[in-house]
């Protein structure tokens, strides 16, 4: 009894991982999905927030632009993939986008602690002229499109 039991039970693990092993992975977007600018502001609206939430948003900001820039040959919005662009989907390839996106991530970590510790030492207006450049400079990143084709 106890053989059959250990019999079925390897069986089913060996028919489990086997269904695992033949997920294919999903397509990783060139530019990293977490870019979400909710709102932009006008000076009014800066103005009116304190100085805590202006630096949230400037850190926002600067890692919008970190993950888009580089990749504006490519695409300005997340979503597009290596295989829409017909660049071959083949293991160096996927691993030159995976280690991209590891060496965007450990920049913006640094660059974000570096801002926790020296930013919040800005001038409020300097740091409210800056939201509002980066802001539309992500706003253009919107209409580059129109000048690539």
């Amino acid at each position: 009894m106890k053989l059959k039991v250990c019999i079925l039970c390897f069986g089913l693990l060996l028919v489990g991982n086997s269904c695992f092993s033949q997920k294919r992975k999903e397509p990783k977007s060139i530019i990293m999905d977490a870019i979400e600018i909710k709102k932009y502001h006008n000076i009014d609206d800066l103005e009116r927030m304190p100085k805590g939430e202006l630096l949230t948003l400037y850190k926002e900001r600067i890692s919008s632009l970190i993950k888009i820039l580089p990749n504006i040959a490519f695409a300005t919005k997340p979503g597009v993939t290596m295989e829409s662009l017909g660049i071959p989907k083949d293991s160096d390839n996927r691993k030159a986008l995976d280690k991209q996106h590891e060496e965007t991530e450990s920049y913006i970590e640094a660059t974000s602690e570096f801002q926790d510790i020296i930013l919040p030492y800005s001038d409020t207006n300097k740091l409210i002229a800056a939201i509002l450049f980066y802001e539309e400079t992500l706003k253009a990143l919107h209409e580059y499109d129109q000048f690539a084709n």
